[in-house]
């Protein structure tokens, strides 16, 4: 895969090879990333098939593939990709509990990130999805590695616990964005089974935070699930915040409580993780340990900074171990906290904060 700097990104053409099986769509998509003069869309592809030989000719910077496509899925093709040829993928993605399972699966199998099909019936929402788009392009072709999926460790079986009476008196609370899917899963399958309780806004759609919490909760130690409002906080438990909704922690009592609320985007995201950090922050303050991984664009670090000032202990992925050091490099550069620390050694820090 090339390699290139954000300055080379900024005066290079990026060029893009699409894969998708609808017409309607490789045009549509075809239109958005050629708005950008830094982007061109040297090829289509209807098939994997062709894909494979427009690729040899064409020596396309990023890849966008459909997840489902006729004579060969997305998966096997990403797999034979990553295999023989590995390069930057933008995967597009279906909203639909499949579309998730199979995103999830190509996140795993090193694509880059994902973004969700245009709707060919929503113009007003065209403005904001050509931005993320041609983000995640740019985003992709400036990756300086290429991504090396974390095998699933092996844990013990869980063991069922009574939890009517017990409660966490410490809070972990993470925040990633782009990457942050096999982030997360790295940092959740290497802490213990009976960890504190733990809250993470992840950037995600509605219809993929129940499949994302549902796979990692088949590999960690630790419980793993989509938060519900008033839902307490329990050891030994990971809360993911719903798509398109905001995760908050409140206190009552002696116990924290997750929050599940809408409102307006925060930083552009919903769930925003600046709300899950100020919240930490004020609720929670030096009971807990943020932590922010990759992800493009800053939301949470100015949050991030008043969690440190409020008591607690933060840690940032390093830039070498970051798909993106957006959200991590932002905190950082504002004196969110002092260690930053490879993906694979977060987990351990945590429990030695704790």
């Amino acid at each position: 895969m090339s390699s290139y700097s954000n300055e080379e990104v900024k005066t290079m053409t990026i060029k893009v090879l699409i894969v998708d099986d609808s017409a309607l769509i490789r045009k549509l998509l075809t239109e958005i990333l050629e708005t950008d003069p830094g982007i061109s869309v040297v090829g289509t592809a209807v098939d994997p098939f062709m894909a494979r030989e427009k690729i040899k000719q064409l020596n396309p910077d990023v890849l966008t593939l459909d997840v489902e496509m006729p004579k060969m899925d997305g998966i096997t093709f990403l797999k034979n990709l990553m295999r023989l040829r590995p390069m930057p993928v933008v995967m597009i993605s279906s909203l639909t509990e499949r579309g998730a399972e199979v995103t999830l699966q190509a996140l795993e199998l090193g694509a880059f990130d994902f973004v969700s099909k245009p709707k060919l019936d929503v113009s007003s929402q065209l403005a904001d999805y050509s931005t993320e788009i041609i983000g995640k392009i740019k985003a992709a072709a400036q990756n300086k590695r290429l991504f090396s999926p974390v095998a699933p460790q092996q844990t013990t079986p869980k063991t069922v616990q009574p939890t009517h009476l017990r409660t966490t008196e410490k809070i972990i609370a993470i925040g990633a964005s782009t990457g942050g899917t096999e982030a997360i899963r790295a940092v959740l399958c290497a802490l213990p089974a009976d960890a504190p309780g733990i809250v993470i806004t992840q950037h995600i759609p509605a219809a993929f935070s129940a499949a994302f919490a549902n796979r990692v909760n088949k590999l960690a130690a630790i419980t793993v699930v989509e938060a519900s409002d008033g839902q307490q906080i329990l050891p030994g438990h990971a809360y993911v915040a719903p798509g398109e909704r905001h995760l908050s922690v409140i206190k009552s009592g002696a116990r924290y409580l997750c929050k599940v609320s809408e409102g307006d985007p925060v930083n552009r995201h919903k769930p925003s993780v600046e709300v899950l950090f100020d919240s930490v922050a004020s609720q929670v303050g030096p009971n807990a340990v943020g932590v922010m991984l990759t992800g493009m664009g800053d939301d949470g670090a100015m949050a991030m900074v008043r969690m440190r000032e409020a008591g607690a202990m933060n840690l940032i992925q390093d830039e070498a171990s970051s798909i993106v050091w957006g959200m991590p490099g932002s905190a950082y550069e504002y004196g969110a906290g002092d260690t930053l620390l490879p993906l694979e050694k977060i987990a351990d820090a945590i429990m030695q904060q704790l």
